[in-house]
């Protein structure tokens, strides 16, 4: 190791020796810290990143390409099936060759996808963002980032490219399977407790996509976007902006997006402007794959390379991901002949350096981790899994069949029906491990210990009968072995039949990246199978396993009972038996509206009067189920809905209170839902916006009082003029059952002069749950809301 290897990595944390370390670089070497490398790749085998096929990717060797140093190693878990311990030790050894055979010494930031667990072989899998919010618990997402945040921190990885914050704006796009939910301030809340969940264990996380990237038209994937500056600062930028100023989130990921004909990855006013200037970020910009050379191959706003790069770093990218295409020489050219300036690139890298500084990559005694390696999939990831998918399953219909537990009605035969019965990747979004890197490995194991909804029913209803039947695919469209499933549920007293969707990249899915659609009904022959089994007579149960809400809402006419689980995981096939045998109460509500069809998209529940049904229109909005609904097991009642004054100031916040008791048989949770809406204002305001929430779980007979505090921030919006603004005047505040049902209101005037936003003002409810406990002492607890 030569002298200033010693030095350089032994500089410490501060910006001056930042400075320093930068001042002593050439710029090659400065240019080697904005890149990632990703080796492992093979390109014959199916992309796994937007038209990765297409791009001029990097063939050379490690100790060649890093030969100036290296800012990242890409996904180096989650390229290819790599045995956590035969990846730690190669981790290691290609982090000790940066340290002591490059000049500066300096380690390589390693990130993997982590969206729903560690994309890595044979780590536990989670469920998909549309679970978390259907849980509304932020704080069991915080858990389970933590959770995964620790298994990364032990195999020696520093970023995680999640959350996902994109606000769920049209059902065809294939991503919704990716996004938490259709309300900003929802996906705020659950988003900013990944961020601190995953951050606690001291791993980086990179919020994602930053910004408009859920709009694109007709839900296409990398389609143009045309959103008003006011739908883009009030919806889609709340999110983003709750996670850096809350949160504190350290990275933030470019959206492919182009807004109003403007790519994001070249727009100095979002990436500078908006997220550092205003928001104070000071964290990295990493661009997401390609995204750099997408400047010129697909937005054609660059026309080479070297412009490209020019641009994306001038307006904020620091990194280019996966691997260095136009950071390097077309970069290098640019800088060298004077048509941009050395400060540019400095400014990104000293962004770089000083969260590898953060990291501690720079401190002299660091070493990578040497192993052994942790286990991916502990019992402690099982029961963690197993809650969220318990918690995120969504009973949408009813009858009365469900639960089965009753012993009036015990059930000796069950036919188990669909292309989803017997499919353990039916259980998974795109970026599992399973569903993103395995296809491409045919005959490789799964690595998980996941079962079937088959198989999960089968145990918990032993020693019942179960009649197995496929039916037909999930999207090939065939009807040939229809026949046998009537036969199946003829011969069953119920019948339960799982459909929905395949996750996969690229059009290998119905569901997942670049799996769009164009209509909303089941693939293929799905719906023509459970029409089929209802027509038996026998009482029918659909599951849907599904990564968005499709158009069923024609099910609850005929079906008995219709359970909706986005994609819940590893244990999600023991949930969604458990919800139908009694053993699990269902408390999932719905974070995204279930659509009457394909229609009456982009749709969201926060439209203004002229976005409901109309005497001018054919096409009914409506949504078949609303925002925020679910049934449950028990009956919760409401009671004594107050304000706790008439006025409040324009810039303070609205506090009420609501009794929420159960008046069932069963225990149970309930999701209590605190809407707000604007009737009379400057610009035009959703009829209804969710402003708080609190989930809370009670026993038969057991109440509690819900305190809400809402700051008035979250009633803001951009003025006319361009700036965002809380005006005075009367606010409706609400307690409802969803969207659109109202349980009680009260009203309350905003006093004072309209206040402008500066950025100070809380953003964040705050709720207080008290009761009587046992003892007859009162029990409080406050938290985020």
């Amino acid at each position: 190791m030569s002298a200033l290897n010693d030095e350089a990595v032994g500089l410490g944390r501060g910006r001056g020796a930042v400075l320093d370390l930068i001042a002593a670089m050439t710029l090659e070497e400065k240019l080697a810290q904005l890149v990632g490398l990703w080796q492992g790749v093979d390109r014959d085998s199916g992309a796994v990143a937007p038209l990765q096929d297409a791009m001029d990717t990097v063939e050379q060797g490690f100790a060649e390409f890093a030969a100036h140093g290296l800012g990242q190693i890409t996904r180096h878990y989650g390229t290819r099936p790599l045995d956590p311990a035969e990846g730690l030790s190669a981790l290691a050894a290609q982090q000790r060759w940066l340290r002591e055979r490059t000049r500066l010494g300096i380690p390589a930031i390693v990130h993997e996808e982590c969206l729903t667990g560690l994309a890595a072989w044979k780590a536990a899998t989670y469920p998909v963002p549309p679970a978390w919010g259907a849980t509304f618990d932020p704080a069991l997402v915080e858990r389970m980032a933590a959770r995964v945040g620790r298994v990364m921190a032990g195999l020696g990885i520093h970023q995680g490219l999640a959350p996902v914050l994109d606000v769920i704006r049209d059902m065809r796009w294939g991503r919704v399977e990716e996004c938490i939910s259709e309300d900003p301030y929802h996906v705020a809340l659950t988003g900013a407790a990944y961020v601190r969940g995953l951050q606690s264990a001291g791993i980086v996380a990179t919020l994602k996509h930053f910004v408009g990237y859920s709009n694109s038209r007709a839900g296409r994937n990398l389609a143009p976007v045309h959103a008003g500056e006011r739908e883009v600062r009030d919806v889609l930028e709340f999110p983003f902006e709750v996670a850096v100023r809350d949160a504190g989130a350290r990275s933030v990921m470019n959206s492919y997006a182009e807004i109003d004909g403007v790519p994001v990855a070249a727009d100095a006013a979002r990436l500078t402007g908006t997220l550092r200037e205003e928001w104070g970020f000071d964290g990295t910009v990493v661009a997401d794959y390609f995204a750099v050379a997408f400047l010129q191959t697909l937005h054609r706003v660059a026309e080479d390379p070297g412009d490209a790069a020019a641009q994306a770093i001038t307006a904020g990218i620091d990194v280019e991901l996966p691997t260095g295409v136009a950071y390097l020489r077309p970069l290098q050219e640019r800088v060298a002949d004077g048509r941009l300036p050395l400060d540019v690139v400095d400014r990104a890298l000293e962004r770089v350096l000083t969260q590898k500084a953060g990291l501690g990559l720079l401190d002299a005694d660091w070493t990578p981790p040497s192993g052994p390696a942790p286990d991916l999939d502990t019992a402690e990831d099982r029961l963690l899994a197993a809650t969220i998918a318990e918690r995120s399953v969504v009973l949408l219909h009813n009858d009365g069949v469900l639960p089965l537990d009753d012993p009036a009605r015990a059930v000796r035969t069950l036919a188990v029906i669909g292309p989803n019965a017997d499919s353990v990747p039916a259980l998974f979004g795109c970026y599992s491990f399973i569903n993103h890197v395995l296809p491409h490995h045919p005959g490789t194991p799964s690595g998980l210990r996941a079962e079937t909804v088959e198989a999960a029913l089968r145990r918990e209803f032993a020693p019942a009968t179960v009649l197995a039947a496929r039916g037909t695919g999930v999207a090939d469209g065939a009807t040939e072995d229809i026949p046998a499933a009537v036969t199946a549920a003829r011969g069953a007293d119920i019948a339960v039949v799982v459909v929905g969707d395949r996750s996969g990249l690229f059009g290998r899915g119905t569901s997942g990246e670049g799996c769009d659609v164009d209509d909303l009904e089941l693939p293929g022959a799905q719906r023509a199978l459970v029409e089929a089994v209802v027509a038996t007579g026998t009482p029918t149960i659909v599951v849907l396993l599904t990564g968005r809400a499709y158009a069923v809402g024609w099910m609850f006419e005929g079906a008995a009972a219709v359970v909706q689980a986005f994609f819940p995981g590893e244990e999600g096939a023991g949930a969604v038996a458990g919800v139908l045998s009694g053993r699990v109460n269902p408390s999932g509500r719905l974070p995204m509206s279930l659509p009457r069809g394909a229609g009456a998209q982009p749709y969201s529940y926060l439209h203004p009067p002229l976005g409901g049904a109309s005497s001018v229109t054919r096409v009914d909005t409506a949504p078949a189920a609303r925002y925020g609904f679910g049934l449950s097991y028990t009956e919760f009642a409401y009671e004594d809905f107050a304000v706790e004054a008439p006025l409040v100031e324009v810039a303070g916040a609205i506090r009420c209170a609501v009794t929420v008791r159960n008046t069932g048989r069963r225990g149970g949770a309930e999701v209590v839902q605190l809407y707000a809406s604007d009737p009379v204002a400057s610009v035009t305001r959703p009829l209804a916006q969710l402003v708080a929430f609190a989930r809370v779980h009670l026993e038969p007979g057991e109440s509690v009082r819900v305190g809400f505090a809402v700051p008035t921030r979250l009633l803001a919006f951009t003025g006319r003029d361009g700036r965002r603004i809380i005006e005075p005047g009367t606010i409706t505040v609400g307690v409802r059952r969803d969207a659109g049902e109202v349980i009680g209101e009260e009203t309350v005037r905003l006093t004072g002069a309209v206040h402008h936003v500066d950025g100070t003002e809380p953003r964040i409810s705050t709720v207080t749950v008290s009761a009587p406990s046992a003892a007859g002492t009162p029990r409080t607890r406050e938290e985020p809301a």
